[in-house]
């Protein structure tokens, strides 16, 4: 098969299940191999964005290497093939502390005080994201944020700061891309001598490629439906990507993110992730206190993916 019939017989078989996502115009092609070609070609037919694209482009010819055949109703999904390194992750000798498979729900919450309102509500992992220049005051929020959670059980990321998070003894930190690719290898090394777990924001195939680089505790994947809470790089990505995501890396921890109310929550959940991160559902609810019972009683009535 010529790239353009690989192309062809890849939209037949998938394009229905990607619908939503407009299509995008192919970047430069690397190489000749027509699965590549053909692969890369359509998933950008198919919405994806280029370093996504690329991503799929190469997997989809790996897999068709290992498989001896190409095959258009496949869909890459076996980590080898999109070059990660062995799973488990957290087998690896670079891994960062493991954090529970199964998250739970999962606030992400603006302030110390939000965090302990939570807490007290029964939701099991917490996220500080407190937005400021101030370097005492960050300290201030974190120390008031870790003294929120104390005997509760909750477990307590936060965003960002890591060099306060370590001062402070937080149980872990939650990086999005561009603050992981602004450590050096050394700040890395030092983030993850400290024993704190690593979580890192992922919005596609390139993304969590990347993450794996560094074997983190947690993958976030998303934002899965729209959110007006922050501006997004990437569009929506959507139930049909985030069964493929999560399938691809189940051997994290994995919380899928942005949009999710009590609705969408089965359906999200149903893709296998361990975890819901939810912001509005719980700090926009009139009786946050109820809103996170429901939450928490939509998960545990879930059947398992």
């Amino acid at each position: 098969m010529n790239a353009q019939q690989i192309e062809t017989a890849i939209l037949a078989a998938h394009g229905g299940r990607f619908d939503g996502h407009p299509p995008v115009k192919a970047g430069p092609f690397h190489d000749d191999d027509p699965v590549y070609r053909g692969a890369k070609a359509a998933c950008a037919a198919l919405g994806f964005i280029e370093v996504d694209a690329e991503c799929l482009g190469r997997a989809w010819q790996a897999m068709t290497r290992r498989l001896g055949r190409f095959d258009a109703s496949a869909w890459p999904g076996t980590p080898a093939d999109f070059g990660l390194r062995d799973f488990p992750p957290q087998a690896r000798a670079d891994a960062f502390a493991p954090c529970p498979v199964a998250l739970g729900l999962y606030a992400v919450l603006p302030d110390a005080e939000w965090v302990g309102r939570a807490a007290r509500a029964g939701i099991p992992t917490v996220q500080l994201r407190f937005k400021s220049d101030d370097e005492s005051a960050i300290a201030r929020e974190i120390d008031a944020a870790i003294a929120a959670v104390a005997g509760t059980g909750a477990l307590l990321f936060i965003n960002d700061h890591w060099r306060q998070a370590i001062a402070a003894g937080a149980y872990g930190v939650h990086l999005g891309q561009e603050d992981l690719d602004a450590l050096t290898a050394q700040e890395v090394q030092e983030l993850r001598a400290s024993g704190l777990r690593l979580g890192v924001s992922t919005h596609g195939y390139a993304e969590m490629v990347r993450a794996d680089a560094v074997s983190p505790s947690y993958l976030a994947l998303g934002a899965v439906f729209p959110t007006t809470l922050k501006k997004m790089a990437t569009a929506p990505q959507g139930l049909a990507r985030l069964n493929d995501y999560a399938r691809l890396m189940r051997g994290y921890p994995l919380v899928a993110i942005g949009g999710i109310d009590a609705d969408r929550l089965p359906q999200a959940l149903a893709s296998g992730v361990g975890s819901i991160a939810v912001v509005r559902a719980f700090v926009g609810a009139e009786d946050p206190e109820a809103a996170a019972r429901a939450l928490m009683a939509h998960m545990q009535a879930a059947p398992e993916a």
